[in-house]
């Protein structure tokens, strides 16, 4: 056996057998499609009958102190070794074929590696062995994908999260973790899920969207890239607003590349997905505690240490917790141009959540003066949503204007007023500008990028 060690493998999830209906190998899914069936049962015989003979003479121990592609490169030697022993009566295409299938489950997510490869794809879902979920262009659909039993799939979380030194059991049934193209995973085991493991995978964005992009898309309009331009810009705070899958962190992403490439920028995330393009990017990460319970970083002990960094601007990935109080005090203290997302389902209950988030920072002070500081650190809230049609897109860009009592004041610059409907499903409207012309307009130019008065005429509007 070339460059393999023959040593037993001791993970019983990967040594029992492959039940042929276990939907590894889905011919809509794997590739087997343009086969006849006959062949396509061969094919299917051929790889169980290989990767059970694979897996009771390698070992595994072995290729974990290799590199990715070096250990696929092993797995692939001894397949194809197993075949020629076995003399398989397969086409060469068919061969590779299995072959591919066997390097993933070796080495990879499994069942789930098809899909990671599917660029259309951009969330995984995994509800249990049986039931795997993906979302493409904002719309759910059940796939053809499973894995064989709660095992095989707790042995592909295993392998996920020990990649990134974390642990799953019963004792830490929860766990986040990042695979190595930056995708977002969460997986949460029994005795927490009641039906057995369960996975869920944000896809990374390969390919960076632009302002023409979103344009494009219907996701805002030339009039709202055109303020969000010289609001960046000329270094005002901007708050992104959203509930989960809406496009907050795409949009924060395109945004900020608005930010002038001469500038400092720190970012702070819980799972670095941000792709700023600019030359002068420092990128923070959190830390989670280790088996002992000890080494956590949070958000909020970053956006501490950052002040101390020369920061021009700092970015949050987003802001979930006492974080928020660090974050306002940087704003009111000279850092500006910074830009952040919230989790919220209206700008002014994203005010609300960050108002939430500085009492739980344990700062004493009255609910007024809160308000206060977050109405002098934030001058826009850009809301977003995703709707009926799977499209996501600006719902609402509302500046603040200053507080009145005890209450913050925001006025509405642009809103998407809908209109229905179409045959097909697809939400029917129009991002339109309310007539409200910013306040930031006197200070716009002044810092010589004043906006086109014409942007914000009520009757401005973009057809989709």
């Amino acid at each position: 056996m070339k460059n393999l060690s023959t040593k037993a493998n001791s993970l019983d999830t990967n040594t029992e057998p492959l039940p042929e209906d276990s939907g590894i190998f889905n011919p809509d899914t794997f590739g087997t499609g343009s086969l006849d069936a006959e062949e396509q049962k061969h094919v299917e015989k051929w790889f169980y009958d290989i990767y059970d003979q694979l897996m009771k003479s390698i070992d595994l121990t072995m290729l974990t102190s290799i590199d990715e592609e070096q250990a696929r490169l092993r797995v692939r030697e001894a397949a194809q070794d197993f075949m020629q022993i076995n003399s398989v009566p397969l086409s060469l295409d068919s061969r590779n074929r299995i072959i591919k299938k066997i390097e993933d489950e070796v080495i990879g997510l499994g069942p789930l590696e098809d899909l990671m490869r599917d660029a259309t794809i951009s969330d995984i879902l995994v509800n249990r062995f049986d039931s795997v979920y993906v979302e493409r262009k904002g719309k759910l659909t059940l796939s053809d994908i499973k894995f064989r039993n709660d095992g095989h799939l707790r042995n592909i979380i295993d392998r996920i999260v020990s990649n990134v030194g974390r642990r799953i059991d019963e004792s830490s049934p929860m766990v986040d973790a990042r695979l190595k193209d930056g995708s977002r995973v969460n997986a949460i085991i029994p005795p927490l899920a009641i039906d057995g493991p369960s996975v869920s995978i944000r896809r990374f964005a390969v390919d960076v969207l632009t302002v023409e992009k979103l344009i494009e898309y219907g996701a805002m309009t030339q009039n709202i890239a055109a303020l969000l331009e010289g609001v960046v810009k000329s270094g005002l705070n901007v708050l992104i607003s959203g509930g989960t899958g809406t496009g907050k962190t795409t949009l924060l992403n395109v945004v900020s590349g608005y930010i002038p490439e001469d500038e400092r920028i720190v970012t702070i995330e819980d799972s670095a997905e941000l792709q700023l393009q600019q030359p002068h990017v420092l990128r923070l990460e959190t830390r989670p505690a280790n088996i002992e319970g000890k080494g956590e970083i949070t958000q909020r002990d970053l956006v501490k240490n950052s002040l101390r960094m020369r920061p021009d601007r700092i970015v949050v990935g987003e802001v979930r917790g006492e974080e928020a109080f660090d974050m306002l005090q940087a704003m009111n203290t000279g850092h500006d141009g910074s830009l952040t997302t919230v989790h919220a389902n209206s700008p002014r209950d994203a005010l609300s959540r960050i108002e939430n988030m500085v009492t739980m920072s344990g700062a004493n002070l009255p609910l007024s003066a809160i308000r206060t500081q977050i109405a002098s650190a934030l001058h826009f809230v850009i809301q977003l949503e995703r709707q009926e049609d799977g499209k996501r897109r600006i719902i609402s860009i509302q500046e603040i204007q200053g507080m009145e009592g005890d209450v913050i004041i925001m006025s509405e610059i642009f809103r998407f007023e809908r209109m229905g409907l179409d045959p097909e499903g697809n939400v029917l409207g129009d991002l339109v500008a309310t007539g409200m012309v910013p306040n930031c307009q006197d200070m716009l130019k002044k810092k010589g990028m004043p906006l086109d008065m014409d942007l914000f005429e009520p009757s401005t509007f973009n057809n989709y």
